[in-house]
């Protein structure tokens, strides 16, 4: 069995959380599996969370880890992830069962506090309050200022900017296949990556970093990862992602995935002004689209996916807008999530050419996953 390294798999762990993302967005929660084993049925010494899903585990300590900027191994001894040799482990079932009783006696056990709320990226919590001076040093987001003489559009205007930006109804259904090529960029490391595509639902990307093959898949039915250390298949959540970045026709079938929409001014990103469209939907997290108000096209989305401590947000910056088969398609697209992010720079795109349909076949997956 090949070894990988923690922080190659973290590595591992950021790319294949998104390496679906190109210009395509975000679909209703599909109708769901049997109930799945919970996470002490599944994993050894679970003292708090027992009752949640086992699948839910990850996320939620991907979730912890973002909230308080740290690695794994802050918590937990390193390959022996059960152990309880760190007081910063015992700290945090402590903090974890503080959370939850508190949204269940103030906010009827909706997800209000989460672990974010106090430590903001830092491991220990901020308790006096920051000084005004250094208060005015800390970044901010720029925003567009509309006028009262600018009439903001509404989200249909923005959305038929969008589609006809990219090409148009038209012109979108006439892509039944699409495959692209180009390189992985994690901040030091590339390697080669293939994404192909098929029409409505079918995508599967391979990457070839130094420490193996990694493969994110989803074939309109179901999805998985393959890593060097095995086959996993995905989540209910990560089913959801996965189907919405196999969406070829997402320009144009955005309004049938969301049901509600509001426009709000829009950060300058990379010097373009945008507007906002924030999109909601039934049993699904909020979308927020970044539209260039020049050209309409999207430019940033940020999604987020829910975890039993709280929501963790990604973020998608789409460049490099090229006419491709009568399409405008995003060449490169950097994902940004809590740990960190990666950008894809895609070299070249055919459409419309064969794809062989066994990349679609999901494989074998064992029966005793790893603990």
């Amino acid at each position: 069995m090949t070894f990988v390294s923690p922080r190659q798999f973290r590595r591992m762990a950021l790319f294949l959380t998104g390496a679906f993302l190109t210009n395509s967005l975000s679909t209703p929660a599909q109708e769901q599996p049997a109930p799945p084993k919970t996470a002490v049925t599944q994993y050894k010494n679970i003292q708090v969370l027992k009752d949640i899903p086992a699948d839910q585990i990850i996320p939620t300590m991907q979730f912890i880890g973002g909230a308080l900027g740290v690695d794994c191994e802050f918590c937990h001894v390193q390959h022996a992830m059960d152990k309880d040799d760190k007081k910063e482990k015992q700290t945090a079932r402590k903090m974890i069962e503080m959370e939850l009783a508190i949204n269940k006696s103030h906010f009827k056990n909706e997800i209000e506090v989460t672990c974010y709320t106090c430590h903001r990226g830092s491991p220990h919590p901020v308790g006096v309050p920051v000084l005004t001076v250094n208060a005015a040093k800390m970044p901010e987001h720029e925003h567009h200022v509309i006028s009262a003489q600018e009439s903001m559009p509404t989200a249909d205007q923005i959305l038929d900017k969008y589609l006809a930006a990219i090409g148009g109804t038209d012109a979108l259904h006439k892509i039944k296949t699409r495959v692209q090529k180009g390189t992985v960029d994690t901040g030091g490391d590339q390697y080669p990556i293939e994404i192909y595509s098929e029409a409505p639902e079918k995508r599967v990307s391979l990457s070839h970093a130094s420490f193996g093959e990694s493969i994110t898949a989803f074939n309109g039915q179901a999805g998985w990862l393959t890593t060097p250390r095995g086959v996993h298949p995905m989540n209910p959540s990560e089913q959801q992602s996965a189907r919405i970045d196999a969406q070829i026709y997402f320009p144009a079938r955005v309004r049938e995935l969301y049901q509600e929409f509001k426009v709000l001014p829009g950060e300058s990103i990379d010097g373009h002004a945008t507007l906002l469209v924030s999109a909601t939907g039934a049993n699904t997290p909020p979308m927020r689209m970044f539209f260039d108000q020049q050209t309409g096209l999207l430019i940033r989305l940020i999604r987020y996916t829910e975890t039993p401590l709280g929501r963790t947000p990604l973020e998608v910056d789409y460049a490099d807008y090229r006419d491709t088969g009568g399409l405008k398609v995003p060449y490169q697209w950097t994902l940004t999530r809590t740990n960190g992010s990666f950008t894809i720079r895609i070299s070249s795109v055919q459409q419309n050419v064969p794809i062989d349909e066994k990349l679609f076949v999901m494989p074998a997956i064992p029966e005793t996953p790893h603990p």
